[in-house]
């Protein structure tokens, strides 16, 4: 790629593929030119990818940012992302380069160059695509715009209180030492907890905590969580071995990790966040993976104060949506209860334990909250009876009776419901509010595990996916704030429905008025307050 050639490509439109030391532009399908970047005009690439008035087309925005920017290049300009567009198009499926070629061009591209020419075939597809599908906003408002805040969010990372982290792992392997024994003198001999086969022996063979024996598939005995949990009543021995793997994962996967995660350059933890994971819109991340630190137990959310924030001028702020979901699938199914106890301000689990016990909303007991939640929650994922009766340790008669009177009280929900799997079987597929949709192929199913399974996504990826739509644009929108105002506040994670920021402790009630604001306004619901929390302290768990 000769110097002359990049004066040429000045203004027009281009491809561009960055594979190891090569670079590649194509100014169509026909006209590629490649070199290595050593042999590069730094300059004059610069002029042709910072050039705002052309389109550029790539796979994989947010890599291809990384790799310029090192040059110091930022991209400008229109931008598609093939990969992004084919999220949006069919999000699970895989979101190679190869993979989305094959399926949409019927070859896979070998090389920079084949790949570059490629990008010029698959643009006019995959906008015509977009187009008829109507995702062309949630590409252009929500997906591309997230990339620029994400990488923002990668490079800031979050300041982690290592010693804080060491003490607490000590303190947990000194527990799981103690809970250790305790399991060697119920079982009356040692063994390898962690050996699946030796821990069934001795549950099975030597303790007969069953007289049916649970086996996988391979008839092995069957050690799993889930098998463990329901038989935990079984002998005293279980509780302590569920909580002996708890305490070990909690020390490996996360306290005695994340230090050696720390980037030495910069002092911080730098999560990678991945935009065309799940089917569902969601946010994952990965190096470490930060959206599964465990918060149900106090012992997981201890985690949270080892996030500490940047130093003595800043605090951590926490914001997040409060019962989201719910608000969600009381907006959809437009349930007046439902929504009238939301804008009541009522506890939400105790209004629906008023209704379904017929009882004032002061006299629901702890027991009755306890089990309208586990209806609450489990109801748009299909619960039945019998799961209903496993979860709250009830008989399944007491659970059909519950589940039988919740749909009574709340008849729109039982219609959202119903017209929810009606849509996917019609369409093939469910949507959430902004359109972004997932692909049920087993919705029609002969076989009735698939079609089930089909049917609780149809019913569930609507809410989950409008509450991704919902973070996103705020994500999109705080970001945009924060510049736009030059304030020095930076949002560091995105976890679920919470956003954590390092908060310049000066800008505390400014910041606090526009996260809440965005956050709001967002994707209003119809008819629906939406609720933020926020709060700030030195660390995730005071802000949380």
């Amino acid at each position: 790629m000769t110097a002359e050639v990049l004066k040429q490509l000045q203004g027009k439109d281009v491809a561009i593929v960055v594979m190891g030391p090569q670079v590649v532009l194509a100014s169509n399908a026909d006209n590629v030119w490649g070199a290595k970047v050593a042999d590069l005009d730094i300059p004059l690439l610069k002029a042709v990818l910072e050039d705002a008035g052309s389109t550029k087309l790539c796979f994989d925005l947010k890599g291809l940012k990384y790799i310029l920017a090192e040059l110091g290049i930022e991209l400008r300009g229109e931008v598609f992302d093939a990969q992004l567009a084919h999220y949006l198009l069919d999000a699970e499926m895989r979101h190679t380069m190869e993979f989305v070629c094959s399926s949409l061009l019927g070859y896979e591209p070998q090389g920079a160059a084949a790949q570059c020419a490629a990008l010029w075939q698959l643009y006019p597809l995959m906008l015509a695509r977009l187009t008829a599908a109507q995702m062309t906003h949630l590409y252009t408002d929500v997906e591309l715009p997230l990339v620029d805040v994400l990488i923002d969010m990668e490079r800031e990372g979050v300041r982690i209180d290592v010693d804080a982290l060491q003490a607490y792992s000590h303190q947990l392997t000194e527990e799981r030492l103690r809970i250790e024994q305790q399991i060697y003198d119920l079982a009356g001999m040692q063994f390898n907890i962690a050996s699946p086969k030796q821990l069934g022996e001795v549950l099975y063979e030597r303790l007969k905590v069953t007289d049916k024996p649970p086996r996988t598939a391979t008839r092995q005995y069957s050690t799993a969580e889930e098998v463990l949990a329901k038989l935990a009543t079984a002998h005293p021995v279980i509780p302590l071995i569920l909580e002996y793997r708890s305490l070990t994962k909690l020390v490996g996967t996360y306290l005695d990790s994340f230090p050696k995660l720390i980037n030495p350059a910069t002092g911080r933890l730098h999560t990678v966040y991945n935009q065309t994971v799940t089917a569902t819109g969601r946010l994952s991340s990965s190096n470490p993976n930060l959206q599964n630190i465990p918060i149900r137990t106090e012992r997981g959310r201890e985690i949270r104060r080892a996030f500490v924030a940047r130093d003595n001028d800043h605090l951590l702020l926490a914001a997040d949506y409060s019962q989201i979901e719910l608000r969600i699938i009381a907006a959809l199914a437009k349930d007046c209860h439902m929504l009238e106890a939301f804008n009541s301000g009522h506890d939400i689990h105790a209004a629906t334990a008023a209704k379904i016990y017929h009882l004032p909303i002061d006299e629901v007991s702890k027991d009755q909250r306890r089990n309208a939640k586990s209806v609450n929650f489990g109801i748009v994922y299909g619960i039945s009876a019998f799961g209903l009766s496993e979860q709250l340790g009830i008989a399944r008669k007491e659970a059909a009776a519950l589940i039988e009177e919740y749909f009574t009280q709340y008849p729109d929900i039982r219609r959202f419901i119903d017209q929810s799997i009606a849509t996917a079987r019609e369409c093939g597929y469910a949507q959430t509010l902004l359109g972004r949709r997932r692909y049920l192929p087993d919705i029609n199913s002969r076989n009735a595990a698939a079609r089930a399974f089909a049917e609780r996504n149809a019913v569930n990826m609507p809410i989950q996916g409008t509450s991704a739509d919902m973070i996103k644009l705020a994500m999109v929108r705080i970001h945009k704030a924060l510049r736009e105002q030059s304030l020095r506040t930076r949002m560091i994670l995105q976890v679920h429905d919470e956003l954590v920021f390092d908060l310049y402790r000066p800008e505390e009630a400014a910041v606090r008025e526009l996260v809440v604001r965005e956050m709001k306004q967002a994707l209003p619901l119809d008819g629906l307050d939406i609720e933020v929390g926020v709060d700030v302290g030195d660390n995730w768990l005071q802000a949380h």
